[in-house]
């Protein structure tokens, strides 16, 4: 065989080869991307939507001074946080994660995006919303 034709047929190995690996990386699943707001704009989602998925991922001490609303109390420092996420959470819509300060919901948020769910950190969590929302 010719020098010429076997190049050739590396060089289409390899452009399958390639080909291959693009749709195998392509294929894998998609996760949602976790995502921030800021307790401002989760003011104007709550007073603009209804039936707004809340959740509260404190303690059940810290729920006892005060929640924003009425959220979902699944406390994640708590037994089987994924089950109980997967038990009470509709995963078809959005949901607003907060905490004390915002160290736990951020985590909670990557986790919860990584399951496929829309969800959204409030930055500063529940002291910064108590702060700019003094009577």
């Amino acid at each position: 065989m010719p020098i010429n034709f076997k190049i050739r047929i590396m060089k289409r190995g390899i452009f399958l080869v390639g080909l291959f690996l693009t749709m195998v990386v392509s294929c894998k699943p998609q996760t949602k991307e976790a995502k921030d707001i800021t307790v401002e704009n989760l003011q104007v989602v709550l007073e603009n939507e209804d039936n707004v998925q809340l959740l509260d991922v404190r303690t059940p001490q810290e729920w006892a001074e005060g929640v924003i609303k009425t959220p979902i109390k699944i406390d994640i420092t708590g037994d089987d946080f994924e089950g109980k996420v997967l038990e009470k959470l509709d995963k078809t819509r959005p949901v607003y994660i907060y905490c004390r300060s915002g160290g736990r919901s951020e985590k909670a948020t990557e986790l919860l995006a990584e399951k496929g769910y829309e969800a959204y950190n409030v930055l500063g969590g529940y002291l910064e919303w108590t702060e700019k929302n003094k009577e």
